[in-house]
C-alpha cells in the first residue's frame, strides 16, 4: 500500500474548515478520507505558522525586488560596455 500525498492547497482547505468548526473533526475526516488526527496536524501547523505568513512576504517581496533591480542593473552595465566597445571598435 503506497502512502497518499497530499497538496498544500489541499492541506490548508481541510485546516481552514477545522479552523472554522462547522463541522466535527469526525465528519471533516469522513468527508475528505481522512483520519482526524491529520487534519489535528495541519490545524496546529496552520495555527504555528500563522504569524510567519506576514513577515515573509514582506522581506521576499523586497529581496525579489532588489535582485530583479540588480540583475537589471548588470544587463545595463554590460550593454554600456558593449556599446563603448563598438564604439571604439567603428572610429
Amino acid at each position: 500500500m503506497t502512502r497518499r500525498k497530499f497538496t498544500s492547497k489541499f492541506k490548508t482547505k481541510v485546516a481552514l474548515e477545522a479552523l472554522k468548526e462547522r463541522d466535527s473533526l469526525s465528519v471533516l475526516a469522513q468527508k475528505h478520507g481522512l483520519v482526524h488526527q491529520q487534519i489535528t496536524t495541519w490545524k496546529r501547523e496552520v495555527l504555528s505558522g500563522a504569524d510567519s505568513v506576514f513577515e515573509g512576504k514582506a522581506k521576499s517581496k523586497k529581496t525579489e525586488l532588489q535582485e530583479k533591480e540588480e540583475q537589471l542593473l548588470k544587463i545595463i552595465g554590460q550593454q554600456k560596455v558593449e556599446i563603448d566597445f563598438l564604439k571604439k571598435a567603428l572610429s
